[in-house]
């Protein structure tokens, strides 16, 4: 669903009233919500689910279970545990559900936690998804209202999913490819957590389905800031910009640019179509977008270096309002 209509549907929940230990909910809208227990322990807690974009089912499992835990991963916490939803077709070889499930459950163990049940139904197209669970510090969490003019933004993953998903879907694309887009789809953001906590940074987010400027834009609103991004310096996956100029665009690219860009809320300068089609892809299970004050820049180099982080700078945060993505 686009960000406009998501609006409208969520009123309802915003009417309620919340505790006082209800660190993150609704009311500031973040990636996940979080429940503080004690001065020194939050759970957090997020579901996320959607029909399989790959043919492999193995590598549909580990690639829903990646982009459920990624909203966890996104405010700072640690993966405990997660239930699985599932919708199936009876026409689909119930194998092919099992091999699903183990892909999920293969990856929620690499990231330290354990599936431990969940719900099953009857659905003519197949959906699946996680419900997870984890734990955070409350004085620790990465939220997206934490940026200050003056930090840098930096991504964790490059991006192109929605562009090459679609050319798979299509029958277009090369193996390699496509084996590119999984690898970056089931790689955990924990890492990239892990070294934001250590060198001490508070601003993150995670970048799926409204897209790279979508995310960028929550980030700048909620912290009250401008954030100025070079498309020249943002990581690509192969080939992604190659289809993008075939104009192999996703529907949810053209919900982003209408809400984004049609009202205002982002522009592109010096940009030709197909990049501002990457700008607008949305994104399954892509990277973080951090915001990297200046006393931190050293250290956070040193951890996501340490952990094998591809992460790269393209923007910096400016006083004003808006995201503008410039060529360079």
């Amino acid at each position: 669903m686009g960000p406009g209509p998501l609006a409208q549907v969520l009123r309802p929940l915003m009417d309620q009233r919340t505790p006082k230990e209800l660190l993150v909910g609704l009311g500031v809208s973040d990636d996940a919500a979080v429940y503080q227990v004690t001065p020194e322990f939050a759970v957090v807690t997020t579901l996320d689910f959607f029909p399989p974009i790959v043919d492999d089912a193995y590598a549909s499992g580990a690639i829903g279970a990646a982009n459920a835990m990624s909203d966890v991963y996104a405010m700072g916490g640690e993966v405990v545990f997660a239930l699985n939803i599932a919708a199936w077709p009876e026409t689909v070889a119930l194998e092919q559900l099992e091999m699903l499930l183990r892909g999920a459950v293969d990856k929620v163990a690499e990231g330290g936690g354990v599936v431990v049940g969940g719900h099953t139904l009857v659905d003519v197209e197949p959906k699946f998804g996680l419900a997870v669970t984890g734990h955070v510090h409350p004085r620790r969490m990465l939220l997206k209202s934490e940026l200050r003019a003056g930090d840098e933004i930096w991504l964790t993953k490059p991006i192109g999913t929605g562009i090459l998903t679609t050319a798979h879907k299509r029958g277009q694309l090369e193996p390699e490819d496509l084996a590119s887009a999984v690898a970056s789809m089931t790689a955990l953001n924990r890492g990239a957590a892990q070294a934001a906590i250590a060198a001490g940074i508070r601003a993150a987010t995670d970048v799926t389905g409204f897209s790279l400027v979508g995310h960028a834009h929550e980030m700048a609103e909620r912290s009250g800031v401008a954030i100025h991004i070079r498309a020249g310096d943002v990581p690509l996956l192969p080939a992604a910009l190659q289809w993008a100029e075939r104009g192999t665009i996703p529907g949810g690219s053209e919900r982003n640019r209408s809400h984004f860009i049609g009202e205002g809320l982002v522009s592109f300068e010096g940009l030709d179509g197909p990049m501002e089609d990457l700008m607008v892809d949305p994104q399954t299970s892509g990277g973080l977008l951090i915001g990297v004050p200046a006393a931190a820049r050293d250290v956070w180099r040193e951890a996501a270096r340490a952990r094998g982080l591809g992460a790269v700078p393209i923007g910096e945060v400016l006083a004003g309002s808006g995201v503008q993505v410039t060529a360079a």
